[in-house]
């Protein structure tokens, strides 16, 4: 996801409270845009599967409610 460094932190702040040892995530700058990049590890692939959804699921959430508050 790219954006500015506030948004993205706002990102990372939704999902930090999930599964900390599930995934890393941090926030990368790349020009003036910044990134929310994010690795996901896990047991077996149903796992991570599952993690990705539910990181999935939390961002889209975040954004939706970032998108009707501007």
């Amino acid at each position: 996801m790219n954006g500015s460094r506030s948004h993205i932190e706002v990102l990372l702040a939704g999902i930090s409270a999930d599964d900390p040892d599930a995934f890393d995530a941090k926030i990368i700058q790349n020009n003036e845009d910044f990134q929310l990049k994010i690795v996901v590890s896990g047991e077996n692939l149903a796992t991570v599967r599952s993690t990705v959804d539910d990181l999935l699921a939390c961002l889209g959430a975040i954004e939706s409610t970032l998108n009707s508050i501007q």
